[in-house]
């Protein structure tokens, strides 16, 4: 029998990348949009879901058991990006982005969890980002979200343990898809007291986007964790010297790092 697989933001970039990869794998997979009616379907089933509201989530949910009476796998990857600087980003802004970023996903969670225990097995992976291991400038709100999401995962996996669910996250670096075209941006306002900062990191953040690798190297990054019998809490997939990022954090004090951001945005 085919395993399930819901995964959410499957109609475009890494999440689309990796639902027709599973798709192609002989996984039965579930993709969410809110426009499913626009998107092309290569293998994937697709299902009405905003994780910012709560009642699609639960009806997508039903759908899904009612068609295959089970859920083996739930990736959260649906996710947007934010900018700017945090004095002058609108606090309705900041709001929307933990609410789809940090909420939607712990909604997924809750809605599928009692099926899962009930299974006595299930995995979730939740696609969090090297961003949200250290705060970036002018990122500190996204760098807000996927930390907590990555957080809550450690936490979470420990509650889960004794039902058979596994939990665990991926943390992608920069990836060529279209996330850019999707992110809040702060105006950038000439009379700002972060013009100059803010539009060099800005550039900086679009270039590194532009340049990024294939969505299609998480899309095989995350099949190879669904087949291991234990995964490990963190997953880190992108570049070398972000994933060193992280490792280099671990170990320099703290003022030093700053410092290496600080050389990095060039601010």
């Amino acid at each position: 029998m085919s395993a399930v697989v819901l995964i959410t933001g499957a109609s475009s970039g890494i999440g689309k990348a990796i639902a027709e990869h599973l798709a192609q794998k002989d996984f039965r997979v579930y993709g969410t949009s809110r426009n499913p009616k626009n998107v092309k379907h290569n293998g994937v089933h697709f299902l009405q879901l905003d994780v910012t509201k709560p009642e699609t989530v639960s009806n997508a949910v039903k759908t899904l058991l009612e068609r295959e009476k089970r859920i083996d796998f739930l990736i959260n990857n649906a996710g947007k990006g934010i900018s700017g600087p945090l004095e002058e980003i609108p606090e309705s802004e900041l709001k929307s982005i933990f609410d789809t970023n940090y909420f939607g996903p712990i909604n997924l969670i809750k809605a599928v969890l009692p099926t899962m225990r009930q299974q006595g097995s299930g995995m979730i992976i939740n696609v969090t980002s090297i961003a949200g291991f250290m705060g970036l400038p002018f990122r500190s709100a996204y760098s807000a979200t996927k930390g907590a999401l990555s957080l809550t995962t450690e936490a979470l996996r420990m509650e889960l343990k004794e039902f058979n669910i596994k939990v665990t996250n991926v943390a992608p670096g920069d990836f060529a898809t279209n996330i850019a075209a999707g992110r809040y941006h702060a105006p950038l306002e000439k009379t700002s007291a972060y013009a100059n900062n803010y539009s060099k990191a800005l550039s900086m953040m679009d270039e590194h986007v532009d340049d990024g690798q294939s969505p299609n190297l998480m899309a095989e990054a995350v099949h190879a964790i669904m087949k291991i019998e234990d995964p490990k809490v963190h997953y880190k997939v992108g570049a070398f010297m972000q994933k060193f990022s992280v490792f280099l954090k671990g170990i320099l004090p703290s003022r030093m790092y700053e410092r290496l951001l600080l050389n990095h945005y060039k601010l």
